[in-house]
């Protein structure tokens, strides 16, 4: 996630919210109160469909588009009174940290959004996380989730059992030997590996786990 986040208020006005997403070139925002709870998200699509409907006679979506590009400018002669409050989705669709890439991935497929702001237990900002992110993970190496399961596996494991265990990655799916032994927690284990970032599926031979079987 980033945790530097754009974010707006619900007072803030309409060509403040384009300025905002232009000049920083996103597609999107998050809307906070006072206590940085997350309320909605607005979006480009948010702030053109408005102004496409109260400009219909001659801008035009098009036309607001294009204003939109010049750092927020919208048609000359249209009066906008319009808040984030009045132009945000609501409630905004939200992720927690410690939720699976596998599965925050899921979640902007099946609601069909780009961007899901990432909030602590008590529902307050801490971070955004877009679909680029979330391809900067799929992208990593075996190598490199091989060496964040082992490390994982050193905290879920006696210091004994850790080094007897084999890990190996191949295409994401983590396959774990040697964890049948009493002082080790297997399903901890495999939990673990599951959330370690560009892990796609979890196999342990001795507990028998299916690949990309999520726990």
């Amino acid at each position: 996630m980033t945790s530097e986040v754009v974010q707006a208020r619900p007072d803030t006005p309409f060509e403040e919210l384009a300025r905002l997403l232009t000049s920083h070139r996103i597609s999107g925002l998050p809307v906070v109160d006072d206590d940085d709870k997350v309320m909605g998200v607005v979006s480009r699509t948010d702030l053109t469909r408005r102004q496409a409907t109260r400009g219909r006679s001659g801008s035009g979506r098009g036309r607001v588009l294009r204003a939109l590009g010049r750092v927020g400018r919208v048609h000359p002669g249209v009066t906008l009174p319009l808040t984030a409050g009045g132009l945000m989705s609501s409630p905004a669709v939200t992720v927690h940290p410690e939720q699976r890439v596998v599965d925050a991935a899921r979640i902007m497929e099946r609601r069909r959004i780009g961007r899901l702001p990432v909030v602590d237990e008590e529902d307050r900002l801490i971070g955004i996380t877009t679909r680029r992110d979330l391809l900067r993970v799929f992208l990593r190496t075996d190598e490199e989730v091989r060496e964040d399961v082992a490390g994982a596996a050193c905290l879920h494991s006696p210091a004994h059992g850790a080094g007897e265990l084999r890990i190996d990655v191949r295409d994401g799916i983590v396959t774990i030997e040697g964890a049948a032994g009493p002082e080790i927690d297997t399903t901890a284990l495999i939990r673990a590996a599951w959330r370690v970032d560009g892990v796609v599926g979890v196999v342990s031979s001795d507990a028998g786990v299916e690949p990309a079987v999520d726990p």
